[in-house]
């Protein structure tokens, strides 16, 4: 198979982040494909020449969710100053108002994966260990031992309260508790650790 012009990359880029919008605005559960073109001004053909099908459409969604998690992290811990730093300012990121949408898409899209629906595959096998993986290689570059059992906790405690704030739509109680529990892992954990966040 050809390899993808530049163009054609570019094209499909642009696709991608119009359907990521859109998806985190209006979910994915009932839209077709011809839907879905006509929400972000294509055509279900040049979604299909792009993706494959409906399905390809809803795979290049979670994948640019995962990249755009990840890459938001790492600039995140280029600024901060210790690993509590870093879980803080990356909860003031996810917990800002207007990254709802694409809080609300992340739980959507993995209670769709739990039930193997089309266009998840891969989603559930990597929902936790790559932030592992990515939160213990961050805590090295700060100068701290990785503890991933330690790592997995904050991943739960920040999934947790996310979802508390998104669901209530206030997401100062969830603050509250986020503050707790970094007050509590500071005082117990005999390193610090960095928790990644949640997926987006």
């Amino acid at each position: 198979m050809a390899a993808s012009s530049p163009d054609e990359s570019s094209a499909r880029d642009g696709l991608v982040d119009r359907l990521l919008e859109h998806a985190a605005s209006n979910g994915f559960s009932d839209s077709s494909l011809r839907e879905l073109a006509s929400a972000v001004g294509t055509s279900h053909r040049m979604l299909i020449y792009h993706f494959g099908s409906r399905d390809g459409v809803i795979a290049a969604v979670v994948e640019r969710m995962e990249t755009n998690q990840r890459t938001e992290l790492e600039s995140l811990a280029e600024e901060a100053t210790t690993p509590t730093d870093l879980i803080a300012r990356q909860w003031a990121h996810l917990s800002d108002p207007a990254i709802a949408p694409f809080v609300r898409l992340f739980f959507e899209v993995t209670a769709h994966a739990m039930f193997r629906r089309p266009g998840t595959a891969g989603f559930i096998e990597n929902l936790t260990d790559p932030w592992i993986e990515l939160g213990s290689r961050l805590a090295e570059q700060m100068g701290v031992d990785a503890d991933s059992a330690a790592i997995r906790l904050g991943v739960a405690v920040s999934r947790g309260l996310l979802l508390d704030a998104v669901t209530s739509g206030d997401p100062v109680p969830a603050t509250e508790a986020m503050q707790r529990f970094l007050q509590m892992w500071e005082a117990t954990a005999s390193t610090r650790l960095v928790p990644p966040p949640l997926q987006r």
